[in-house]
């Protein structure tokens, strides 16, 4: 049965590593969707940049076309008056300008950072795609690793509870279910090592003595108890009859 129970923790340990994989894809697929994720806000944010750059394109073009206007218009004024007004509006659509191609200017600079942190961040999904990928087959190399493991490991069990008879069976199963996994506890120096209580001075001696077929549990803890300490042999038979006296 100690083989036994080793055998259950071994292979819970093993269902608890293939549990755990279907997480690990899971935090790996979080870090592909957050590198998507960066490019999308990235050509998002170049097309706002785009956008505008374009207005204020449109706006400069709009402000020279009317300070052209307002130039052609000048030859034909007839009055000082009229000049004047025109050359306001020709010198006040030329400031527009003026205004208009810096701030041009600077929507440029901030669409060419804005297309470099596009590129960086689909070069970084680049990467990203290859290492979860890799992780990815790692996982299921490990996974099938892990499996044809447990398969071995149940077939062992199979051998060990095989001589394990029925209601020990049974008696061995509820307490594990109870016990997270384990039935068994060592009895030490008198001691139940699964929850540090004293045994009884004679169920401890029981258990050390090698012809003793009974089962113990421990009355605190409830797991069936075993001994790893040198074994008290059985005491030799005794003759009880009496040697007949010899007469002189």
């Amino acid at each position: 049965m100690l083989e036994l129970q080793r055998v259950d923790h071994q292979i819970a340990a093993l269902r608890a590593e293939l549990d755990s994989y279907p997480k690990l894809i899971q935090q790996a697929d979080a870090k592909l969707s957050g590198a998507r994720a960066e490019v999308a806000a990235a050509k998002e944010a170049h097309a706002k940049s785009l956008a505008e750059r374009k207005k204020f394109e449109a706006d400069v073009q709009q402000w020279k076309d009317r300070a052209k206007k307002f130039r052609d218009q000048s030859g034909a004024v007839k009055t000082n008056e009229a000049y004047k007004a025109l050359l306001h509006e020709i010198a006040n659509a030329e400031a527009e300008v003026a205004k208009a191609e810096d701030r041009q200017l600077e929507v440029m600079m901030a669409t060419e950072e804005s297309e470099r942190k596009v590129k960086l961040a689909e070069s970084r999904l680049k990467d990203d795609e290859k290492v979860i990928a890799a992780e990815r087959d790692r996982i299921a190399a490990l996974n099938g690793k892990k499996k044809k493991e447990v398969e071995a490991a149940t077939a062992e069990r199979a051998k060990y509870l095989a001589p394990v008879p029925e209601d020990l069976r049974e008696l061995y199963e509820r307490i594990a279910k109870r016990h997270n996994g384990t039935a068994l506890a060592e009895a030490r120096t008198g001691q139940c090592r699964g929850c540090g209580m004293r045994i009884l001075p004679h169920i401890y001696e029981d258990l050390r003595h090698e012809r003793n077929e009974d089962i113990y549990r421990c009355e605190t803890c409830g797991l069936i108890l075993y001994s790893l300490e040198p074994l008290v042999p059985a005491a030799p038979a005794q003759n009880t009859s009496e040697t007949p006296s010899t007469s002189s």
